[in-house]
């Protein structure tokens, strides 16, 4: 006898729901389960936690300056190959590489908008290409949007992340941080408001440049900063480091930057300190 012989309950069964890939993303701080429509509704920013995820150029675009109003300069630079540098591959192609992955040239993009219809001079780093890092392009195009705003009299804003200079451009790469400091000089004696806004990570030679040279600083929450990285610095000492150590927040309370703002208030933080100045724009 078939103790144990299941009968035919007339159940028809169902096939499970496949879930589109890309729909759902954890948080890298707080691990929660984020809706992705939702995260990006919300600036990209973790509705549990606050962690800031990083975001593109064009997101930042969108998210300060006035609807279309932004129009790029300096499409016509081209990094070169000076020290025929060879890791695994030639740098020429290591470049091509992320210019097909990310459609860009480089990780800066200049160019001039408007915030509240007040114009500005704008460079943008993007992380996704080469993780921002600074060559000469990079510094070129820094330092043009310098220039523009001296010849148009309008502010300048630059929106910084990078992990420092590039080292396949050896010392053509560290002579952009004396460039730029330089050309920020001249803006400064002409009286030109320089806002920087730092964000997760900005170090190295870009930090020890031209992203620590505004007249007003502004982080996002949590965003890492700093000259060399924490493991470095405590093999430098000898010893360990305060928690917390290099975050936006950190150096907040030690008075390096003056505002820690939340990437939703950027476009309100920019138009109140733009209007501390006369609009001077030629």
């Amino acid at each position: 006898m078939d103790w144990f012989k299941r009968k035919n309950s007339g159940l028809s069964s169902q096939r499970k729901r496949e879930i589109p890939e890309g729909l759902w993303i954890k948080c890298e701080t707080c691990e929660a389960i984020l809706h992705r429509a939702e995260l990006e509704r919300n600036f990209n920013v973790c509705a549990k936690c606050g962690h800031h995820f990083k975001i593109g150029y064009n997101t930042y675009i969108e998210l300060i300056l006035d609807p279309n109003s932004f129009e790029e300069c300096d499409t016509d630079l081209q990094t070169t190959d000076p020290l025929k540098f060879k890791e695994k591959q030639n740098y020429p192609d290591y470049l091509k590489q992320y210019q097909k992955r990310t459609g860009l040239h480089e990780a800066v993009i200049s160019g001039t908008g408007r915030i509240s219809d007040r114009k500005i001079s704008l460079s943008i780093h993007d992380g996704s290409f080469l993780a921002g890092t600074m060559g000469s392009v990079v510094g070129e195009k820094v330092t043009r949007s310098v220039r523009r705003s001296l010849d148009q009299k309008i502010p300048l804003v630059v929106i910084a992340t990078s992990g420092g200079a590039r080292m396949q451009e050896g010392i053509l790469s560290l002579m952009q941080m004396a460039k730029t400091s330089l050309w920020l000089t001249r803006l400064t004696k002409e009286k030109i408001p320089y806002v920087v806004i730092l964000t997760n990570p900005t170090m190295a030679g870009v930090m020890a440049s031209y992203a620590s040279l505004g007249d007003f600083t502004l982080a996002e929450p949590g965003a890492m900063l700093g000259f060399a990285g924490l493991r470095v610095i405590e093999q430098m000492m000898g010893s360990s480091l305060p928690e917390g150590f290099q975050t936006a927040e950190f150096f907040f309370n030690r008075g390096f930057i003056d505002q820690v703002t939340p990437r939703s208030q950027l476009r309100n933080s920019l138009i109140n300190i733009l209007g501390f100045f006369p609009d001077r724009e030629k």
